[in-house]
């Protein structure tokens, strides 16, 4: 796989990224993934028990993935939290090098950490977005399609769409992010102005990945129909046909207020999904790329594949 601006920037042999899902993404996940030529990302409160603090899990994680990899990692910081500056404050003492932000405004952080020598990546879903991300001097966008797992961006702009109109807007690197899980994604993206690719619900159904086996088996399960877009009033997101999710599709039908919805996700829906492995009281985010996901492997077999996958579409097509 040809080296990109994205790989040089971050040190990593293939321009590939694991998602920074915000339970799941793990020392142990992100030390597989950068171990096999890729970017493993961790996440604040990955693995982290019901009221445990954020904080002290970060240092955790942290101090696990240094004993586990020597090669480049970061660390995915939702910007929108209220525990953001003091999670800010641990990675400028950890002086952690990779930084990918998100659900806020870039203008928050991202000279601080430039300034620490710190590469900071910064989500975006639309031009706009992007514009300014660039104007607060971020390295690289990850341009998130709706077909994102998880939040995606209020005006639902598909991948494929949002790549070319960002790189013609942007002259920093774009990662390409939603919908991707094998080398034919990988390929498209590139050919669009992506400079790299980031892969979540792919990096769900691995070995090294803490889900609970019934969401894992759920995604092998899935069809190219079996993701929904609920909370659309405030907080659009991606996940699983579940009961749960049902529910949730009932009450914005019904005209339920936007404090109603927040008060029936705010009860650790997702952990009981993802972790717990609540079939029905859980919510399971996932991309529409499930369909495309036929097995559980290990993780370095999932980069090994994207890599061997692209160069042979490449031979055959060019």
């Amino acid at each position: 796989m040809k080296k990109t601006r994205v790989s040089r920037l971050l040190g990593i042999q293939y321009p590939i990224l694991q998602g920074g899902m915000f339970w799941l993404a793990t020392a142990e996940l992100a030390a597989a993934v950068s171990n096999a030529g890729a970017l493993g990302v961790i996440s604040p409160h990955a693995a982290m028990e019901r009221g445990g603090n954020p904080a002290d899990n970060l240092r955790r994680q942290i101090n696990r993935i240094r004993g586990l990899t020597e090669k480049p990692w970061a660390v995915n910081l939702l910007l929108d939290m209220e525990m953001t500056g003091i999670l800010t404050d641990v990675l400028l003492r950890e002086e952690v090098r990779i930084v990918i932000t998100a659900a806020g405004s870039p203008h928050l952080y991202t000279d601080l950490f430039r300034t620490e020598g710190i590469k900071v990546l910064h989500l975006v879903s639309s031009v706009k977005q992007a514009r300014m991300a660039e104007s607060c001097h971020v390295d690289a966008v990850i341009a998130a399609g709706v077909e994102s797992a998880g939040r995606v961006g209020l005006d639902e702009l598909p991948l494929f769409s949002l790549i070319p109109q960002v790189a013609d807007a942007v002259a920093i690197p774009i990662v390409a992010s939603g919908g991707i899980a094998d080398a034919r994604g990988v390929v498209a993206a590139l050919a669009l102005g992506a400079e790299g690719v980031q892969l979540g619900t792919r990096f769900v159904a691995v070995n090294e990945n803490i889900a609970h086996p019934a969401y894992k088996q759920a995604l092998v399960q899935s069809r190219d129909t079996d993701t929904v877009i609920t909370a659309r009033k405030f907080m659009p997101t991606r996940s699983l046909k579940t009961e749960f999710s049902g529910r949730l599709l009932e009450l914005e039908a019904s005209g339920a207020s936007s404090e109603a919805l927040r008060e029936l996700l705010s009860r650790g829906r997702a952990r009981r999904g993802q972790i717990e492995g609540d079939l029905v009281h859980g919510e399971f985010y996932c991309g529409t790329s499930a369909g495309l996901i036929k097995e559980i492997l290990p993780a370095a077999k999932v980069v090994q594949q994207l890599v061997e996958g692209y160069e042979e579409i490449i031979k055959k097509t060019f």
